[in-house]
Order: C-alpha cells, then sequence, then structure tokens
C-alpha cells in the first residue's frame, strides 16, 4: 500500500486512525488493537487526572509496540456564569427517579486541568500527542516537539486551520459536520463550523501545505478512498470502531449504533454543556422541550453540566437504559458494523482498495 510522508512520520502503515474518544467508548485495548493492525490507536485522557494519563501511556507501551495516539482538551470549559441551575436539578431528579439513583447534587464548576495534563504526557513521551477544543501555547507545543512528538490540532474550519498551522502543528484533523461526538470548534459560534467534510477538506488542503486528516462520518473502505482523493492523507474514524468488543461502550449504546437504520443524531448540549452529536434519545428530547418552552439557557456549562449527568448516563449503561446516555455517532451510523478491531481496520482497507479500484 501506498504511504506518504505524514504515515512515515507517524510511524504507521495505514492510513486510518482511531478517534480519541474520551470517555467509556475510547480504552486502551482498543487503541492498542488498532496500532497492532498498522493504523494508529487513540485514547482521550480529558477526564482523567495527570497520574491516570502517566499510568495509561505506560499501560499503552505494554499492550502494543507499535506507535499511539494521546488526546486531551486544550480548552472549552465555561467560566463563571449566572445561569439558575435548579430547572436543570429538577429536569436531573426526573432521570435519577427513573432510573433508582438519588437526588442530584450540584457538581462545582470545574478548572481546566489541561496544564497539568499536558505535563503528564510530556514526561510520559507518548508517539503522538493531538488535541481539540483550543491551541496550547507557543512553550506547550515547544515542549511536545523537544520530546519528537507528533502534534496534531483539530479544526472545523479553514480559519482553525490556519491558527494551527502558526501554532506549529505536525498535521490537521479536519472535522467535518458530519462527526459524532463534541464539535472541536474553538474559534467562533459552533453554527459557523458545520462544514461538510468534503468541503473542510478541499478549503483545508487548497489553503495549507500541513497534511490533513479527515475525521467526519467515515465508515467504510468507500469513505476513506473518497478523502484521500479529496487530498487527505489520513482519516480519523471513530463510531465505526465503537461496536468492537474492545470498546468501552456500554451494551445498550452498542446496541442502539447497531439498530440504527437511519441518520436520527443531532447537535444537543443536554449531555455535557458543549454541542455534540449523537443519537437522539428521551433525555435529549427532554431538553430540548424545555427550551421549547422558553427555558433558553438552564444548560450548565461544560464540564458542569457533563459532571452533573455523569451518574445518570453510568447508571443508564449499567441498566440497559439507552435513553439516558449520551449516544455520541456520527452521520454515517446507519453503516454500524460489528467485529473486533483488527478485523475492522483489514476489512476497511479491503474495502478501500477496492473502491480505488473502481475509481481507476
Amino acid at each position: 500500500m501506498a504511504t506518504n510522508p505524514l504515515l512515515q512520520r507517524l510511524g504507521i502503515e495505514h492510513p486510518i486512525l482511531l478517534s480519541p474518544m474520551a470517555g467509556a467508548g475510547g480504552t486502551p485495548e482498543l487503541a492498542a488493537a488498532v496500532s497492532d493492525a498498522g493504523g494508529l490507536g487513540a485514547w482521550g485522557g480529558a477526564y482523567a487526572k495527570p497520574e491516570e494519563i502517566a499510568a495509561t501511556i505506560r499501560q499503552m507501551r505494554t499492550l502494543t509496540r507499535h506507535p499511539f495516539n494521546i488526546n486531551l482538551f486544550a480548552g472549552g470549559y465555561g467560566s463563571a456564569h449566572a445561569i439558575d441551575p435548579q430547572p436543570m436539578l429538577e429536569l436531573m431528579g426526573e432521570a435519577h427517579a427513573a432510573l433508582g439513583l438519588p437526588p442530584p447534587v450540584l457538581p462545582p464548576l470545574p478548572r481546566d486541568p489541561f496544564n497539568e495534563q499536558l505535563e503528564a504526557v510530556i514526561e510520559e513521551r507518548p508517539p503522538v500527542f493531538s488535541f481539540t477544543f483550543g491551541v496550547p501555547s507557543a512553550a506547550q507545543i515547544g515542549a511536545l516537539k523537544a520530546r519528537d512528538i507528533v502534534v496534531v490540532g483539530t479544526a472545523t474550519t479553514v480559519e482553525e486551520a490556519i491558527h494551527l498551522e502558526q501554532a506549529g502543528v505536525d498535521a490537521i484533523a479536519a472535522q467535518g459536520a458530519e462527526a459524532g461526538a463534541h464539535r472541536g470548534t474553538f474559534a467562533g459560534p459552533f453554527e459557523t463550523s458545520m462544514v461538510p467534510l468534503a468541503t473542510l477538506l478541499r478549503e483545508i488542503c487548497t489553503r495549507l501545505k500541513l497534511p490533513v486528516i479527515a475525521c467526519g462520518g467515515l465508515m467504510d473502505g468507500r469513505d476513506i478512498a473518497a478523502a484521500l482523493k479529496l487530498g487527505a492523507a489520513a482519516v480519523q474514524l471513530g463510531t465505526a470502531f465503537l461496536p468492537c468488543p474492545e470498546s468501552g461502550a456500554p451494551a445498550p449504546y452498542k446496541q442502539a449504533l447497531l439498530s440504527a437504520k437511519q441518520d436520527t443524531t443531532v447537535i444537543t448540549r443536554a449531555f455535557s454543556g458543549r454541542p455534540a452529536r449523537g443519537l437522539s434519545n428521551r433525555f435529549i428530547a427532554r431538553v430540548n422541550s424545555m427550551v421549547a418552552s422558553g427555558k433558553e439557557e438552564f444548560i450548565l456549562p461544560f464540564r458542569q453540566q457533563n459532571d452533573l449527568t455523569r451518574p445518570m448516563r453510568n447508571a443508564a449503561g449499567q441498566k440497559g437504559v439507552a435513553d439516558y446516555i449520551s449516544l455520541w455517532a456520527g452521520q454515517g451510523v446507519r453503516r454500524s458494523r460489528q467485529m473486533p478491531a483488527t478485523e475492522l481496520v483489514k476489512t476497511l482497507l479491503t474495502e478501500m482498495s477496492a473502491a480505488e479500484v473502481v475509481r481507476a
């Protein structure tokens, strides 16, 4: 299979990267399986403490001899606000009662842990570091590069890609509007960042010289071939890997993905306080009904909303109730399939080769 400078820099064989998927979906085992298959595995440490990040990087080195990526949120946290939490606490009380949980307790608005988390990454020196929701400082990017760590930033617009190029990243992950989970937007309102992946790829590849990684709704080898034809040096897939046995997604989440017969994804702030794409369910509908009734500013900021809904989401996963889980998914969700991660990588490569032959 043909290689390119990005794959050589990453030290991988195939242009298939795993999305980091911070939270239950991404696991070190899933990341290692993708790396062992010749792609680039990834683990999202955004919700982990620095010592947990360090321990996971060390664990990754025992699971795979191949390169892997560690991802963090470089911003995006809410600041002091004047939102009355009572309406949200009342709504959460309904969900807790339905799941047999005690009444919810308002968590504090957490401070951004990025600086301390990044110190752990720099110390442990993973092969690749990626980030989203912002841009690290010049000193931080310099420290990463001094440790010979490949640095990848996330852009949802060409303007953000230019910011990243100026910051000195090695590659850009272009997140199209089709992408599942959180929007990585950092240089404007998320509404202006909803650029279809094909358009975003063309714009970034035309304006910048950096290698681009395509992300957003990609599910099979035909999608990969199409993204590479548009100029991407590699692709990044998340939803496609969630049903894999190595994924940490709870059983009702995996079943919801595999049962999807059409794209029922929506952009919502209901679960975390930050815009994210996932399958519509009862909790999202309940939040939307409150917004429609005039309570526009009752969703708490990121990550306070995320921390508030975590007990509900965890309990729902354990009890098998998909209506109270953040079912993050890209727009290609109806093409979800279940197989081990190594087998999925092989399948994607076979499909990609077939699609390239047809186009030729």
